[in-house]
């Protein structure tokens, strides 16, 4: 890379998983809106056709109205080629196919257990586990041999797990995991500001929060805009609406047409009196099935909605490869729009161009003394030149204590299961899920099928 000027050229970053269609253009994006540094994105990914027709997008980025920096692409046909001297290393892959989603989020509900996500705890968050580990080690091997000195951001899910297996593999890596749930919980409070106060244009970032837990499961321990204690307004504002925000279907993707949202996350404030900062459908499988997953009429009068595999294919996958064909042929017009993301943020920081403290995932050094060292935990963290340093958080309350301890604990011993390809011991994790309130016989069942259903992508764990 070369400094000149106040700006940061002749960076290379290397995208695993760069035929990404939707988070790979959010980056390209982000990028060249960014007038301070420019580069070249090595994109490689076992779909070297998706790879390579987002070269044609990410090259078309230069030329959209706003553009304030430049960015080549280029193809990597393997990971040395894409790593090698590459100063970042982002990470944004699917663990399997759609066929192997499918079995995670939806083989469990033969015996009436229902995930509205499956990519991080519960049954299907176990299995996505076992089979994304192995690709994570590589990962980690490669960066350790053709760029070991390169900062390592990682979108992946079990993102947990992820960042836990880089750190296993290559304990000097420079690596965290990033996570836009709280920036929802942050938006969240804008519009509460607005209701209440009649404040206009306050960005999220204007909302100072305290980060504690683990990811999908994080919690905020304060929250405040200037002289304004947010506790004490999102209580007002739980008790004027016990159905939840009303939201039109296109607020969130997520969101079913004519629901509410926000309740399962305004549920476990009153429960607690801690904010609970990620997204419903991502809270609710942390907790004991009964509350909030018992089966679908209970889904559907908390308002958050399952995420179907079926839809992802339909609705995401399958409009996003014809958007990305007329990308290429200029029938759609590329826009400029923030992703909402702080990746590139996060690299100008990095590269001492400002500072900046935001949410991360790293392994605990102390940021919450009363979890285990060494477990991948999610506060803020302070980005400056060439450091990432967390920010200390404090306990985690004792009222939260049990639960997140818990899932502490399941990471953890799955992490020792994966790494050792031991199903068995995986098993244990995965009868032992609040999620699965079947018998010891149906547990067993059921998680063989799983493994069936994934077996592809577990050859190292049946050689055992």
């Amino acid at each position: 890379m070369k400094y000149e000027n106040g700006k940061v050229s002749e960076l290379k970053i290397a995208y695993i998983g760069g035929g990404s269609k939707g988070w790979a253009w959010a980056l390209m994006s982000d990028l060249v809106q960014a007038d301070d540094i420019s580069g070249t994105v090595y994109l490689y990914d076992i779909d070297r056709k998706a790879a390579e027709d987002n070269k044609l997008i990410g090259q078309k980025y230069n030329e959209v109205e706003g553009a304030k920096s430049r960015w080549e692409y280029e193809v990597a046909h393997d990971l040395k080629t894409a790593l090698t001297g590459a100063d970042f290393v982002i990470i944004s892959i699917m663990p399997g196919t759609y066929d192997e989603m499918q079995s995670d989020v939806h083989a469990p509900e033969q015996y009436g257990i229902y995930q509205s996500v499956g990519d991080t705890v519960g049954a299907g968050g176990i299995l996505r586990t076992l089979r994304t580990v192995p690709m994570y080690e590589e990962f980690a091997r490669a960066i350790k041999e053709y760029c070991p000195t390169a900062w390592v951001i990682n979108y992946t899910n079990p993102m947990t797990l992820c960042v836990k297996t880089l750190y296993r593999v290559f304990p000097e890596i420079k690596a965290f995991g990033c996570c836009h749930e709280v920036f929802g919980t942050m938006k969240f409070f804008v519009k509460i500001l607005q209701q209440y106060y009649g404040i206009e244009n306050i960005q999220r970032e204007d909302v100072k929060v305290n980060v504690i837990g683990v990811n999908h499961f994080t919690w905020l321990t304060s929250a405040k805009y200037k002289h304004i204690d947010l506790f004490e307004v999102y209580k007002k504002f739980c008790a004027e609406h016990p159905e939840g925000m009303p939201q039109n279907a296109d607020d969130n993707w997520m969101t079913l047409p004519g629901k509410t949202t926000e309740r399962v996350k305004m549920d476990l404030f009153k429960r607690y009196g801690y904010i609970a900062a990620a997204g419903d459908r991502h809270l609710a499988e942390f907790c004991p099935a009964n509350w909030y997953l018992d089966n679908l009429d209970v889904v559907k009068e908390w308002g958050y909605g399952q995420t179907p595999v079926s839809w992802r294919i339909d609705a995401i996958l399958k409009h996003r490869i014809e958007e990305s064909k007329k990308f290429i042929s200029g029938e759609k017009p590329l826009e400029l729009r923030p992703s909402g993301e702080d990746g590139v943020n996060q690299i100008r920081a990095l590269l001492g161009l400002h500072e900046m403290i935001t949410n991360v995932n790293l392994p605990n050094v102390g940021q919450i003394p009363n979890l285990p060292l060494g477990a991948v935990v999610e506060t803020n963290a302070i980005f400056r030149t060439d450091e990432v340093r967390p920010v200390a958080a404090g306990n985690v309350p004792a009222c939260l204590y049990s639960m997140i301890a818990r899932i502490v604990g399941e990471q953890e011993a799955i992490d020792e299961a994966a790494a050792e390809r031991n199903l068995e011991k995986a098993f244990a994790v995965f009868v032992t899920d609040p999620q699965l309130k079947i018998s010891l016989k149906e547990a067993r069942a059921l998680f063989d099928e799983m493994v069936e259903n994934t077996k592809e992508y577990l050859a190292e764990y049946l050689q055992k």
